[in-house]
């Protein structure tokens, strides 16, 4: 059954309402197939894109929707709760599009942000490195400045959307000061020397593509650094404590989607001449799920409404992110569990929710990465 939403006006309701319908009618019908095919839903992205969804939290006067994060991640949850893969893709663009919206000057939002609120285009957000994903500091690719451009050497991994978005996030470095010598980039998809590997064989997410991204003599003009120079670590852990909530809201659509497939089955499969929800120990399980799924959500609206209201939100959007995705992972488990032998078959959706919950343990941050950064918020 669909979640119980407590929502701040009435245009949050409507809109609630038409993510809610286009997540049933239009995404959920195509997700089985497309996964079992590994198939790029980028039709699904230029759906969401003509209805707002791409542009939701960002000002209305370069075209996004000027909604806030506690609405907005209640609309992706509902998108994960469908189809996880078109859910993690709008969560990446939203925080893709985060350091042009938040950091950018008046000429680079005029010229670029309006495009890529409008839902033609779809970003991907390029930090990773082979050995840099926990310790973002380490990166190793590099933009050397001469005159007004930048040349930029390297290559980035994990990166969703590699190959396909219209334009990178691109964090690289411009000096050897460590951390401080990283900056920021709004980067073409198309740049001449940009190039993708294949795409990674997953163990979910199938539709989803991530691959590497080789940057090989990739000239930027310099009207493309985000910030200044050495501004770049800054602007990608800001980024990420925004985007950990995106992701803390897919896991719990996730969450919802298991739960609710699992509750239907019980209500439907008979032993012993009794539905089996009307066995204790069943009865029970399917209790902790929901409870597990309620107080998730609670979590991550948590830490949106302190976002919404200009407070400080870092730790409990690590908070949110742990818990989130920690839920998702056991409410899945739990649902194969109940649908037994049925569940470890594809003929049901449950064992492909398994397999897409635990990526969200590892992306945006490990989860042990959470745990340092509230522990580290906590010695403060």
């Amino acid at each position: 059954m669909p979640a119980e939403r407590l929502l701040p006006t009435t245009e949050a309701e409507d809109l609630l309402a038409l993510v809610r319908e286009i997540a049933r009618d239009e995404l959920a019908p195509h997700a089985a197939e497309a996964e079992e095919h590994s198939r790029f839903p980028r039709e699904a992205f230029r759906l969401l894109g003509k209805t707002g969804l791409l542009g939701l939290p960002y000002p209305e006067r370069f075209g996004g929707g000027e909604q806030p994060y506690e609405v907005y991640l209640q609309a992706l949850e509902e998108v994960a709760s469908a189809w996880m893969s078109v859910a993690v893709g709008l969560s990446v663009h939203v925080m893709s599009s985060y350091a042009l919206a938040t950091f950018g000057d008046d000429a680079q939002k005029s010229r670029w942000l309006p495009d890529v609120l409008a839902g033609d285009q779809l970003g991907g957000y390029a930090l990773s490195e082979t050995h840099a994903g926990s310790d973002a500091g380490a990166l190793s690719t590099r933009a050397v400045r001469s005159g007004d451009h930048y040349t930029v050497n390297g290559t980035k991994a994990w990166i969703t959307h590699a190959g396909v978005a219209d334009f990178y996030t691109l964090m690289a470095r411009t000096s050897d000061d460590g951390g401080k010598g990283i900056s920021c980039f709004f980067a073409p998809g198309q740049a001449e020397g940009l190039v993708a590997a294949k795409p990674e064989r997953k163990m979910g997410l199938t539709g989803s593509i991530t691959a590497q991204l080789s940057f090989s003599g990739v000239r930027l003009d310099a009207d493309r650094l985000i910030g200044a120079e050495g501004d770049g670590l800054k602007i990608a852990l800001s980024a990420l404590d925004s985007g950990r909530l995106g992701i803390a809201a897919c896991g719990v659509g996730l969450a919802q989607a298991a739960l609710d497939e699992a509750v239907a089955y019980a209500k439907q499969r008979t032993q012993f001449g009794r539905a089996i929800i009307d066995f204790q120990g069943l009865e029970f399980l399917l209790a902790d799920m929901a409870a597990a799924v309620e107080s998730a959500r609670a979590t991550y609206l948590e830490a949106a409404r302190r976002r919404d209201r200009g407070l400080p939100f870092r730790r409990q959007a690590a908070i949110a992110k742990l818990v989130c995705t920690d839920t998702a992972m056991k409410v899945t488990t739990d649902a194969v569990q109940v649908l037994g032998g049925a569940g470890y078959t594809r003929d049901f959706p449950v064992e492909r929710y398994m397999r897409e919950a635990k990526v969200l343990q590892i992306f945006e941050g490990t989860n042990q990465i959470q745990r340092l950064v509230i522990g580290r918020d906590l010695r403060r």
